[in-house]
């Protein structure tokens, strides 16, 4: 099965369908990779869906006002039929809510959320706005409220799939046991979830998605860029200076950590993303990579990754690199 668009192949979330490589949203914001522009945003996400990648990720919180899902509902005027739509919420604080902390990896520590149920409405009526659409295709809550059970949480996402505001629902960096909790009010389509060569996914997580039918959506697919073997330092305005493995120190550390697999990349005629990128198709036939790019060619690249087939013996050498192999500094970010 293929979708229309390049014959990317199609892959299901649940009973939702998707290209198997999808392009995340969040790189086109100001303060994520250093400085951007609006209109260079739009040319990307363009060519994101001439590439085939016509699943965009976006939330609330990327970007001030709600900038990022502005930047993509104006890049998919005239074509919003062909794409999955997905969105986050819980970020994003209504105006005069409180919130509650969720600790993350980051160097500041920790973000604030708030999932109650009666604003659950309120975000998607405003991410419809933001969007230019009458309904989200995917809709994630972006990270469990540590004060409102996710059964409530999802009852209220459940009351918009019943008005046709949303077509499914999705979870974003959630445990297992939460996982089950939702799912057990309202079928869950998709778990959005950091995994890649640097960062393994959660296997109590992918156990249950397993068992439940519900798939998995990767973000962080290139370590942050990292695995692209391109990244040698990051600007003062790249969130990067956020994460410890790209200090840079322990950057040049995982340049060299992580060469062998830059070594089987050129073996097999990949780039370094390309490698990282079908090797993670490879370990189930229901996730779905996100990586994101301002480059167009950067973009074609990665989107042809999903037509890539590893011999048996490339991914058992990958396999045999990673054995105990992590970065310096870590990696695991608990949410993006």
């Amino acid at each position: 099965m293929t979708t229309a668009s390049n014959a990317v192949p199609a892959r299901t979330l649940g009973a939702l369908e998707s290209p198997a490589i999808g392009y995340g949203a969040m790189v086109l914001s100001p303060g994520v990779y250093g400085e951007t522009d609006d209109d260079r945003g739009v040319a990307a996400v363009r060519a994101a869906l001439d590439a085939g990648a016509t699943h965009v990720d976006s939330s609330d919180a990327y970007g001030p006002d709600g900038h990022n899902e502005r930047l993509v509902g104006r890049a998919l005027r005239g074509r919003r039929d062909e794409v999955v739509v997905a969105t986050k919420f819980g970020l994003r604080l209504p105006e005069g809510a409180g919130g509650r902390t969720h600790p993350v990896s980051y160097a500041f520590g920790h973000l604030t959320v708030n999932a109650e149920p009666r604003f659950v409405r309120g975000y998607a009526e405003s991410s419809l706005r933001n969007l230019q659409t009458d309904r989200i295709d995917l809709y994630y809550v972006h990270y469990p409220d540590p004060a409102v059970p996710i059964e409530d949480t999802a009852g209220a996402m459940a009351e918009l799939v019943a008005e046709g505001k949303v077509r499914h629902l999705g979870l974003s960096n959630v445990t297992a046991e939460q996982l089950r909790r939702a799912h057990a009010v309202h079928p869950v389509a998709a778990v959005q979830t950091q995994w890649s060569m640097w960062t393994p996914v959660d296997p109590e997580l992918h156990a249950a998605a397993r068992e439940l039918g519900v798939g998995l959506v990767a973000w962080g697919p290139l370590g942050t860029g990292f695995l692209t073997g391109s990244v040698t330092d990051v600007a003062e305005s790249d969130f990067r200076r956020n994460i410890g493995a790209f200090d840079a120190a322990n950057l040049r550390t995982n340049h060299d950590r992580f060469a062998p697999l830059r070594a089987v990349a050129a073996d097999v005629g990949l780039t370094p993303g390309q490698l990282a990128l079908a090797w993670l198709l490879h370990r189930d036939d229901h996730v779905v990579p996100i990586p994101g790019s301002r480059t167009p060619a950067h973009i074609e690249e990665n989107v042809a990754a999903a037509r890539v087939e590893l011999h048996p013996d490339t991914l058992a050498r990958i396999d045999e690199i990673l054995t105990g192999l992590a970065p310096e500094g870590g990696a695991r970010l608990l949410g993006a």
